[in-house]
This record gives C-alpha cells, structure tokens and sequence, in this order.
C-alpha cells in the first residue's frame, strides 16, 4: 500500500472503480450471517438442542460415573456385576472344585502320560482336626467298555500322616486315555475317573 500526499493509506485497487464506495456503506444497515447457530437450533430435534444446553454445564469425570454413563454401559456394568457374583457362589458351593473327599482329608489328583507311563499326583489337604491318618490303598486301571476285557489293576499303598498338606507320586506302567482310582482306608473309599493329560 502506498500514502498519497494528504498521509492516507490508498488501497492498491484505487483505480478501479468499485460498485459501492467504501463511504457508501451504511452503519444501519444490519449484515445478513447466513448461519446463526440460534435459527439453526429452533428447527432441530429435541435431542439435538439438550446437547447444546448441556454444554455449559461442568462435566465430572470419575471410575463409576464413565462406567453408568448412560443406558448401554449401564447394562453392560450390571451384567458384569451378576456374572462375577455367579462365579463366586458357584465356587463357594464347590461347583468349579476338582477335588474330593475322604474321611476330612481333601484329595486332589494331577496325572501326566509320558513314553507309555501314567504319572499321578495326589496331593492331601486336611479339612479338619480330626481328618483320618494312616493307611491308604491304591488301585488305578483303565476304564474299560465291557465286563469281557482283562484290564490291568495297579495297586499301591500310602500313608496319610499328621501333616495338614502332604504329596504323593506315583507311576503305573499303563496308558489309557482314561482311569479309575479307588482310594480306601478302614471306614470308606472314593472312586475318582479322570483323564490324564
């Protein structure tokens, strides 16, 4: 831009003659804005203009509030709440418990198969004070499908002692896709059918 002789500022376009001067403009003249945020809201739906009225308000951010937030989180946050109180009865009842009992004595079996050998784990946990100690016999054999079939039977004796956890293993020179244990002392037994892995 340059300055004319009076120290105006000329615009570069000055030669060109304009359809309206710059002293034509009118101060009363209200300006057209072609969008007015008001106008627009008038014809909006209900959900729409509650957007625009929340948007003053302060936003509170916490853990529960993000997690009820709304109609779907809230469900999605119930569901979650049942399953997990489902979970913990059932497992307080016992339902998910692998292991069994004899005489106060919880039994709980782990078997593994190696180059033909079945290896098991019994590991006892005592109940209560006055679980059964002493002798304990051991017979493991295949399940068999039919009365007909000979079926080896692995015998084995242990002995439940004082302590409230103990651990035995053993090995039977079968492979089966699935035994039967048989665990008795004096007064009962257990019979437990499993899979060794």
């Amino acid at each position: 831009m340059s300055d004319d002789q009076t120290g105006n500022v000329r615009r570069p376009n000055a030669n060109y003659k304009l359809s309206k001067p710059d002293d034509a403009v009118n101060k009363d003249e209200g300006l057209v804005f072609y969008y007015n945020r008001e106008r627009r809201l008038e014809n909006a739906p209900e959900s729409v203009k509650k957007i625009y009225q929340d948007e003053g308000k302060p936003v509170r951010f916490g853990l529960f509030h993000s997690l009820v937030a709304d109609k779907p989180r809230k469900a999605l946050f119930i569901v979650i709440i049942l399953l997990c109180a489902a979970i913990l009865t059932f497992t307080m009842i016992g339902y998910f418990d692998t292991s069994y009992n004899l005489d106060g004595n919880r039994i709980e079996i782990v078997s593994t198969k190696y180059d033909g050998i079945t290896t098991i784990v019994l590991k006892k946990t005592a109940r209560r004070a006055d679980a059964h100690t002493g002798a304990v016999d051991v017979a493991v054999s295949p399940v068999v499908q039919s009365n007909e079939e000979q079926f080896p039977v692995f015998y084995h004796r242990i002995f439940f002692t004082l302590e409230s956890e103990e651990t035995y293993r053993f090995a039977v020179p079968f492979d089966s896709p699935e035994l039967v244990l048989l665990l008795q002392n004096e007064q009962n037994s257990v019979q437990i059918v499993f899979k060794p892995e």
